[in-house]
């Protein structure tokens, strides 16, 4: 017996929330009957159903895209936007992204269908660096980088510590590389706006060091089994 929102994740519906939040609006059946949240159910067995299609286990995917600007992070859009997805031509089985990225922001971008190991990614317990290259306006001080580094008081509390380093100053603008280990919502641009840089550009250059080197932007490639074993190791799904 399993439960039933890690059995989606686990199938590649959504992150277990997300699956957690598709039972609540009673959109999930098992056996023809709606489901609840915290159900246990039996896979060689039991008949789920979302929307009326029928679930079952995909062979697990695993990729990164070089997300490329002014394309959504999303499987689908209400305003018929390009989506992260449409640039997965030749992906057969159904995969979502791992976290976000701004529809401005370029860069490193996971997908998968594994729920459980997407899950593990984006929560803050395990402490996934993410490293990102931001072009800042106006020339940055020796004392914001260490701020920036240090912690910086945000609407919803204090930063963690991060690792921040100079990588060029122009007339007008500065370029910096941040690693964070947090997984906040458009945490880059707003402790650069807290310090009085807001962000021009950014891009993320690795995630749970993984890179898309050799990737134009809005393609793609599947995780090598090097790159597949880190991940389940920093998840502790060895």
């Amino acid at each position: 017996m399993v439960r039933l929102q890690k059995y989606l994740a686990e199938c590649g519906v959504a992150s277990r929330r997300a699956c957690e939040r598709l039972i609540e609006e009673g959109r999930v059946l098992v056996n023809g009957a709606v489901a609840t949240v915290g159900q246990s159910i039996e896979p060689n067995q039991d008949t789920v159903t979302i929307d009326g299609n029928s679930i079952a286990h995909d062979e697990r995917v695993y990729l990164v895209l070089n997300k490329p600007a002014g394309v959504v992070t999303s499987a689908h859009d209400e305003f018929g936007r390009k989506t992260v997805l449409d640039c997965l031509k030749g992906v057969r089985s159904r995969v979502y992204p791992v976290g976000r990225l701004d529809m401005d922001v370029e860069g490193v971008l996971l997908l998968t269908n594994d729920g459980e190991m997407a899950n593990r990614l984006m929560h803050p317990r395990y402490g996934i660096n993410k490293i990102y290259w931001a072009q800042v306006r106006g020339r940055i001080s020796k004392e914001v980088l260490e701020q920036l580094a240090f912690g910086v008081q945000l609407d919803d509390g204090m930063t963690a510590p991060a690792e921040a380093s100079l990588l060029g100053v122009e007339s007008n603008s500065t370029q910096i590389q941040l690693v964070l280990r947090e997984g906040r919502k458009r945490e880059v641009k707003r402790m650069c706006a807290a310090v009085g840089h807001p962000v021009k550009k950014l891009r993320r250059i690795a995630f749970a060091n993984i890179e898309a080197d050799g990737l134009r932007p809005g393609e793609w490639r599947y995780l090598t089994d090097s790159e597949l074993a880190t991940l389940r190791g920093i998840t502790g799904l060895q």
